[in-house]
């Protein structure tokens, strides 16, 4: 359970990081797949970091060499620096190269990373103070893009914390760019502007706009009109956040309790979609004849012929969708939704990429269907842990909450933890109750022809449910 924790925050006055060298004043075109309706909420990352006086002086405040490697960072990274405009014009966005710059926060907050508690995950106590809401800087156009704040903790060790404008980038686009932050801070921060990443910034946008004219080929079942027709949407009042864990042992008692032979060589990922799909579809009393959907994120970089380009930080994944009737779903062994799981990832293709994009033009960037669905988004490969700025790897990287996008509630992350995989989830909180039991069962629950094993994992394998503050 995650300590009961409370601690105080000076923060220094908001400012502006623009780049530390002029860069081009220009109008550049989102993709039409960047700019979906889906995407334009704003995505919290949060990085926890111990203390490690071998790398820096001990007087060195992080925010003050950070700060100053982000203003270098922004020189190649530049249209961070700018602002969101949409045209009339079918709501396309683009993004005009002001040279603004990004919001950056420094503060020392009374805490130590120990009082966090070991399991360190989300929700985090404080999130707030440790990831401020500068007054004008939420919105989607016509504000800053990124806002950043570094907090230092009284035992030496920081927190970074960032909020991105989701239509900028995806995971993989935002890590290159904190990586290309870490870089120039392991330099030294001061001085000239040092060399450029070690991969460089790709624009390029077009890579993956839509057709002229667009002509979708493949069926979008992750952009279904679906009518709340029972009002089945997932309130947003009494909304409980907690984290689920699940260890190598407990995905593989799931793996040999509920899949037939010709599965168990299902990914990880296919499997815990299934399991929390099932058990989430379960939680909320859905009408055994109604569909619900789970939409799965899919990194399509590879998909293209050529690849996207290896510094492409666009949004570059997919969310095909997976379709059942709840009965169905609820009531056949796992193995089924693992199916579909594994189809709807199978099914994206860059084909498929295309046809999505022109999907947006053809209907006006829809948002995806959010009625009785649920999306999950696996990070675990990202590298968020891996991200250095002179202290040291990560102890916790990744985004800070599940439950965050333009609907709440509905998307949750695997987050790499210690040597298993975190998932943050948000539901009403008799739902919650439900659908932890239904977790529970899962995992104790033995297959009906063989004996159980005695090296089952006991249920406490799953980690910590920590209620949110």
């Amino acid at each position: 359970m995650a300590p009961q924790l409370s601690f105080s925050v000076r923060r220094k006055e908001p400012v502006l990081v623009a780049p530390a060298a002029p860069t081009p004043h220009e109008f550049n075109m989102l993709s039409d797949i960047d700019d979906q309706e889906g995407l334009r909420f704003q995505l919290p990352v949060i990085q926890f970091y111990r203390n490690n006086p071998h790398s820096h002086t001990t007087t060195d405040h992080p925010a003050k060499l950070i700060k100053e490697a982000l203003a270098k960072a922004l020189v190649f990274y530049y249209p961070f620096a700018g602002r969101l405009r949409e045209l009339d014009r079918n709501r396309k966005l683009m993004v005009e190269c002001t040279g603004e710059g990004v919001v950056f926060i420094e503060a020392d907050a009374d805490v130590r990373l120990d009082q966090f508690g070991e399991e360190l995950q989300p929700p985090f106590p404080c999130l707030d103070e440790l990831l401020y809401d500068v007054e004008g800087s939420g919105g989607v156009l016509n504000c800053p893009l990124l806002l950043i704040q570094v907090t230092r903790l009284a035992c030496g060790g920081f927190v970074f914390a960032l909020r991105l404008n989701h239509t900028m980038a995806d995971g993989t686009g935002l890590v290159l760019f904190m990586n290309a932050v870490a870089e120039i801070a392991q330099r030294g921060g001061g001085g000239a502007v040092s060399n450029s990443p070690s991969i460089p910034p790709v624009w390029r946008r077009e890579l993956i706009n839509a057709r002229n004219p667009p002509s979708p080929t493949c069926v979008h079942h992750e952009y279904d009109i679906v009518p709340d027709t029972r009002g089945t949407i997932v309130p947003l009042d009494d909304m409980v956040h907690r984290s689920f864990f699940f260890s190598p042992g407990v995905v593989c008692a799931l793996r040999r309790k509920h899949l037939p032979a010709h599965l168990r060589d299902c990914s990880t990922f296919e499997l815990l979609t299934a399991c929390l799909w099932r058990s989430r579809t379960a939680s909320l009393g859905a009408d055994p004849e109604e569909e619900v959907r789970v939409m799965c994120a899919v990194n399509a970089r590879n998909k293209f012929d050529p690849p996207l380009p290896r510094g492409y930080y666009g949004n570059g994944f997919a969310l095909p969708a997976a379709v059942s009737r709840a009965g169905r779903l609820c009531g056949s062994p796992l193995g089924y939704a693992v199916e579909l799981v594994r189809q709807a990832k199978l099914s994206v293709t860059e084909e498929y990429m295309r046809s999505v994009a022109d999907l947006m033009v053809a209907r006006g960037r829809p948002h995806i269907a959010v009625v009785r669905s649920f999306v999950v988004s696996d990070v675990t490969r990202l590298g968020f842990l891996d991200v250095d700025f002179g202290w040291g790897k990560a102890v916790f990287g990744g985004p800070a909450k599940g439950g965050v996008g333009a609907i709440p509630g509905v998307l949750s992350f695997y987050i790499r933890f210690r040597d298993g995989i975190v998932v943050p989830v948000c539901l009403p909180g008799p739902a919650m109750k439900r659908f932890e039991e239904e977790i529970e069962r899962l995992i104790k629950e033995e297959p009906p022809t063989t004996e159980q094993d005695s090296t089952t994992p006991p249920l406490h394998a799953i980690g910590s449910l920590i209620p949110t503050n």
